[in-house]
């Protein structure tokens, strides 16, 4: 498809350079989340509040928590008849040790057509490319078919208890329409080798089980048999659990993607026959496997442990943290498996838990993200995929909105984008963001 081919819309190079300044900006703007509560989101929510006012909108700042503020705002479409369309990013960012890094990542600095920074991919590339579009409209005057509500979250890096959770227990009226949202990873290149560009669309994400494991016994002399020691049954209950092989249980999401990407490969794939063996299919799918493998089975990680305070001193407690992970309609294997390999003396219970998701890819919403990345890239093949991880589109869900992943970026061969999430020198070029910013408005204005 030649490049006059491709509709302009609105977008003019005005709302390209904001893409990039906007990303650089937020990521100046440190909203640091450990998890404990010291973050505060509201300085970054009053610079996309200012600039959304800017495009003609009425921006909410909404707070459960003093500082850790949330903006929401609508965009009125030409339908009103026509079910709303939530788009949502989040504002805070996971932590980083500038040591580690090349440039500091709370620099925002864009060198070599690159901008650097905690929150370039995870997620302040995205919370940019969507003020950038919206203020885009704004100077042209356009509006889209359908009522779009912007949501920038707080605390998506911990429980969401501050940020969507807040809005969707607390604030439901103002997504008032929403059947369908689109948010966080999703829609970026993925090179699948031999020329290959593949753009998965992320219709499912498997369900997070944060756990706590506890192994009460008999504290006492390190010198003196102790056949109640916690530390042996917490290190042991933790083996079983690191050295379980989950059995596969695919979704129809995590189907239709092996379906999809092995026809692209020239296979046919037969699911339901007699002795299929999945790794045996991921096997012939080359570097395309990564987008599925990870998402044909539950899992169960040990992450951490703690357990006494001096060598020669037994203690009476010993505890563990796993991250669990369930895929859709794993929940009760899921329960089941760890009941058996704790075994007796360990307890586990839920940290934190949130339920796995799945959306229709035969929607007319699911086909129009295909459509536009393709649009925008003439030659790639958009494809769904389950997210091994979480975003906040499970809180929304319970408001009855279907979550996809569509944060559209075309990347170069050898950016390995998956790995910069949480990573070290996490940074988005400054093409794909140009890039994102068309493909949002496409969609955006036509979904």
């Amino acid at each position: 498809m030649a490049e006059a081919t491709i509709p302009s819309g609105p977008v003019d190079d005005r709302a390209l350079d904001e893409s990039v300044t906007f990303t650089s900006d937020l990521i100046r703007i440190d909203t640091t989340n450990s998890g404990d509560g010291s973050c505060r989101e509201r300085p970054a929510a009053e610079y996309v509040a200012e600039r959304l006012a800017g495009a003609g909108l009425e921006p909410l700042l909404l707070e459960r928590t003093p500082g850790r503020t949330n903006v929401v705002a609508r965009i009125r479409g030409t339908d009103p008849s026509a079910d709303a369309l939530l788009v949502h990013g989040h504002l805070d960012v996971v932590p980083a040790d500038p040591a580690e890094w090349s440039v500091h990542p709370f620099s925002g600095e864009i060198r070599d057509g690159v901008v650097w920074g905690r929150g370039a991919v995870d997620m302040k590339n995205m919370d940019a490319m969507v003020l950038a579009v919206v203020r885009a409209w704004a100077r042209a005057g356009v509006r889209p078919r359908r009522d779009i509500v912007v949501a920038y979250t707080a605390d998506e890096e911990a429980s969401a208890a501050d940020g969507s959770g807040f809005l969707a227990d607390r604030h439901p009226e103002l997504f008032e329409g929403c059947t369908e949202g689109i948010s966080e990873s999703g829609a970026f290149t993925f090179h699948a080798g031999t020329g290959m560009s593949l753009y998965p669309i992320a219709a499912g994400e498997r369900g997070t089980a944060w756990l706590k494991l506890t192994a009460e016994g008999r504290a006492g002399h390190g010198s003196k048999v102790n056949k109640a020691n916690a530390v042996s049954a917490l290190a042991a209950a933790v083996a079983r659990i690191g050295a379980y092989e989950w059995p596969v249980r695919l979704t129809p999401t995590v189907r239709a993607a092996l379906v999809e990407i092995a026809a692209l490969h020239h296979i046919k794939a037969d699911l339901d026959a007699p002795g299929f063996d999945v790794d045996e299919l991921l096997g012939k799918l080359g570097p395309a496997a990564d987008l599925v493998a990870p998402t044909v089975r539950n899992s169960a990680n040990p992450t951490m442990l703690d357990a006494g305070y001096k060598v020669n001193v037994i203690p009476g407690r010993a505890t563990a943290h796993i991250d669990g992970r369930m895929v859709p309609g794993g929940e009760e294997e899921f329960h089941e498996t760890l009941d058996r390999l704790t075994g007796p003396g360990v307890h586990w219970e839920f940290d934190h838990r949130e339920i796995p998701l799945q959306a229709p890819v035969d929607s007319p919403t699911y086909a129009r993200m295909c459509a536009a990345v393709e649009l925008f890239d003439p030659g790639s093949h958009a494809v769904p995929y389950c997210m091994s991880g979480g975003t906040d589109a499970k809180q929304f869900s319970r408001l009855g909105i279907t979550g996809y992943g569509f944060s559209p970026l075309k990347l170069p061969v050898g950016f390995d984008y998956q790995a910069l999430f949480h990573g070290v020198d996490e940074r988005v070029p400054v093409d794909a963001l140009h890039f994102g910013v068309r493909v949002l408005d496409h969609f955006l204005r036509t979904a």
